[in-house]
């Protein structure tokens, strides 16, 4: 059961309602709970749902993104996130495989691995990050745009880790398994 309970899109204001509405008819006719626990405060929501936005619009790709997604889930130990990840993932391309390293910080793209291991070094340096790390997404081929983008991208997730987190927010998608009892 939820600590924060998602609101009901029924009994929003018109306002809300919107909004609401218009999430829902984005994402294929789903309203997460996420988006509803959001909701709560709708001002919290319109700033999630505007760095989502700009988010979307950088140079990263999906895969990426998602990818990013999931290495900071699995650190923050997010079980909503790796959830709603996981499939979002496979929507953009991903198999169970790359959703799996991605979990453990791990690509077989050097390049990707390069992503996810600064992605990882923020969340757990807390985004005090060393001149080395740094320099070794450099040296992956990461410009500064680029590195800007990823770390937002940390931020973003940080966010909804955290409110679900919080929250406990009641999973409405396929869970994702253990790594422990995951298939290798």
């Amino acid at each position: 059961m939820p600590r924060i309970s998602p609101i009901n899109p029924e009994t929003a204001s018109p306002e809300l309602q919107q909004t609401l509405y218009t999430v829902k008819s984005k994402m294929g006719g789903k309203l997460p709970n996420l988006v509803t626990t959001f909701a709560q405060s709708p001002a919290a929501l319109n700033g999630y749902l505007g760095f989502g936005n700009g988010v979307q619009s950088g140079t990263l790709s999906p895969q990426l993104r998602e990818q990013i997604a999931l290495v900071v889930a699995q650190a923050n130990g997010c079980d909503y996130c790796l959830a709603a990840h996981s499939m979002l993932g496979k929507m953009r391309g991903l198999d169970d495989q790359n959703v799996r390293q991605a979990r453990q910080g791990q690509a077989s793209d050097p390049k990707v691995q390069a992503a996810l291991g600064f992605a990882q070094a923020i969340v757990e340096q807390r985004g005090r990050v060393t001149n080395m790390d740094l320099q070794a997404i450099r040296d992956a081929g990461y410009n500064d745009e680029e590195i800007v983008e990823i770390t937002v991208n940390v931020a973003y997730n940080i966010l909804t880790n955290y409110l679900n987190n919080v929250a406990d927010t009641d999973i409405d998608f396929p869970h994702a398994p253990p790594l422990s009892s995951a298939a290798d």
